[in-house]
């Protein structure tokens, strides 16, 4: 039985010191080792480009050198020396041909999601912003297989895209947080299911971790349903959220069909109210999203046009997109630009 002291409270300020030491402690071993292993996977790696460039034999992911290697170091060492994994630290090697350039703040993991990226610049995306956002490896692989970047990407000049590639997404205007389409495949649901507004609210609240993830960086959530009540009628925005970077209410209806001006001019009713009703001193003008099945860029140009409130428009969609298909078109708006 522990022992009662007098004064607990010291006692759990010890037990509370010695627990940060202890946490401590192993965050830096966790570190050194995760650093060693960078290290030694990158050094392996390069032997065998070395062993490839004298003119032994390719190491092609269907050669015989991969294959004995594995074998042999197996045998020798244990697990961690699959085939794939030997290849993919050649790889490691080939994109990272400097060591000093490999963060230790990813992890081996980290960088075995990233070398399925083919394209250096979305690499170095997606590397950037898992820094910048502490992704786990289950995040990283997800926002890679949503193609985050190449949507980033095509609302973008070239110079906007390169800054995209060096530094991650910087969020410094209402317009730098709104993506378009918004990819919701985390929810489930069929196309062809008929699904009602509140259904799909639902979803995402049942999802919310993964939606915030999908929304960027500087998301939290405030609520559901927000009440919103004038001349003794009250009306409810879907969703609200705040953005602590660029400091202000974030307000989201959603649509499960095409968006009509009336849902354009009832979202400005919403931001007019929280200007005057919820802002604080501190806060920027919220922001309005309409998120939809569909819209018509048209319809949604004269709509907006004139309204001095942050307004977007995006679509959203219930499926991954076709990743091939979206990096050749940043490929053509890259050539374009030349």
């Amino acid at each position: 039985m522990t022992k009662k002291f007098q004064n607990t409270q010291i006692y759990q300020e010890l037990v509370d010191s010695i627990g940060i030491t202890i946490e401590n402690a192993r965050q830096r071993a966790f570190q050194v080792v995760n650093n060693e292993l960078l290290q030694a996977n990158w050094e392996i790696g390069k032997y065998i480009v070395e062993f490839e460039q004298q003119g032994n034999e390719k190491a092609d992911y269907g050669s015989a050198l991969l294959t004995n290697l594995s074998k042999d170091l197996k045998t020798r060492f244990g697990k961690g020396f699959s085939k794939s994994n030997i290849y993919l630290m050649r790889q490691f090697y080939l994109k990272y041909q400097i060591f000093q350039s490999v963060t230790g703040k990813l992890t081996w993991t980290h960088y075995a999601e990233l070398l399925s990226v083919s394209e250096d610049i979305a690499r170095k995306f997606y590397e950037k912003q898992a820094i910048n956002e502490n992704w786990s490896v289950r995040e990283l692989k997800r926002q890679i297989n949503s193609s985050l970047f190449e949507r980033l990407a095509l609302s973008k000049d070239k110079n906007g895209v390169l800054k995209l590639a060096e530094k991650g997404q910087i969020i410094i205007k209402p317009s730098d947080i709104v993506k378009d389409p918004y990819v919701l495949e985390f929810l489930q649901i069929p196309e062809v299911y008929r699904m009602t507004e509140s259904k799909l609210e639902q979803k995402i609240i049942d999802n919310l971790q993964t939606f915030l993830l999908e929304l960027g960086k500087g998301f939290s959530f405030i609520g559901r349903q927000y009440r919103v009540t004038l001349d003794n009628e009250h009306f409810y925005v879907d969703l609200v959220f705040y953005h602590r970077i660029l400091k202000c209410f974030v307000l989201i209806d959603l649509k499960t069909k095409h968006v009509k001006h009336q849902d354009i001019g009832q979202m400005n009713m919403y931001l007019n109210y929280f200007k005057v009703e919820e802002n604080i001193e501190g806060d920027n003008p919220p922001i309005g999203i309409v998120l939809g099945a569909d819209k018509n860029d048209i319809l949604v140009e004269y709509a907006i046009g004139g309204i001095s409130n942050n307004i977007f428009v995006s679509k959203y969609q219930l499926y991954l997109p076709d990743r091939n298909v979206l990096e050749q078109k940043v490929k053509e708006l890259m050539n374009e630009l030349n």
